[in-house]
């Protein structure tokens, strides 16, 4: 049995002979981004622009953490997870890639590949590599402040929903060019609902995977306000003292 899903908006271009199906699109070729056990993701042109395909198959080589094979028939597909994570996101009023054309194949009932494809989002730079170039915005006030808002709104948002992205760095949030730069936030496939102290503890964890590199290039005060933005609070509670202790610790001993 396949699923495969097109954009509506993509149907009557030149886009949809390119990713109209399962078939088409894992017959592609393109520039290698990345690749392990599970997946690879290709970049490639069609119709003027660039489009990421990202495609799965198999359950990875860890059969332990992957409920020693049964996931192929019995768990969700990562793929799902991911493609339905980025449709919340849209709807949610989350900036994220445009979803162009996702779906699965199953054979009796196991997971046999499936695939998503995004079109890629135009002059932006993720924050990691940002900073991993030391581009001079990052030591700008203002465009930091302004960065900052955008995150702390998302990160309320995904929260808001009982949602925790499980993997939220830098590395993972985009960031376009100019005066005025426009955070996307992209590539969530171990994202899920939680509820209590789950939910906490994950909350903690995605703050703390945002604070990994803000500690080593922002300044305590700029960390501070980000943190009060998230909250929409003026000043801090006990209870945020208590999370905040928390999260500066959560990687304690791991790094």
């Amino acid at each position: 049995m396949i699923h495969w899903s097109l954009n509506p908006e993509y149907a009557a271009s030149a886009v949809a002979t390119v990713f109209g199906d399962i078939d088409r699109v894992f017959a592609l070729e393109g520039d290698l981004i990345a690749h392990d056990s599970l997946s690879c993701v290709l970049r490639v042109s069609a119709g003027g622009r660039r489009y990421y395909v990202k495609r799965y198959s198999g359950t990875g080589k860890n059969h332990r953490r992957r409920w020693f094979g049964l996931r192929r028939w019995f768990g969700p597909p990562r793929v799902r997870a991911e493609w339905q994570n980025l449709l919340a996101f849209q709807a949610w009023g989350i900036p994220t890639a445009t979803l162009v054309a996702y779906g699965l194949e199953r054979r009796a009932g196991a997971f046999i590949r499936g695939a998503l494809v995004t079109e890629e989002i135009l002059d932006t730079l993720d924050l990691a590599r940002m900073n991993a170039l030391d581009d001079p915005r990052l030591s700008d006030c203002h465009w930091v402040a302004q960065v900052s808002r955008q995150i702390a709104r998302i990160a309320r948002t995904l929260h808001a929903a009982r949602f925790a992205h499980n993997d939220l760095k830098w590395r993972n949030l985009l960031v376009t060019g100019g005066l005025s730069p426009k955070v996307y936030l992209i590539d969530c496939p171990s994202g899920g609902y939680y509820r209590g102290a789950i939910l906490e503890y994950r909350i903690i964890k995605d703050l703390a995977c945002l604070d990994k590199l803000a500690r080593r290039r922002l300044s305590r005060s700029q960390r501070l306000r980000f943190y009060l933005d998230y909250r929409q609070q003026r000043r801090l509670t006990d209870e945020d003292r208590q999370r905040i202790g928390k999260i500066v610790r959560f990687f304690a001993g791991r790094e």
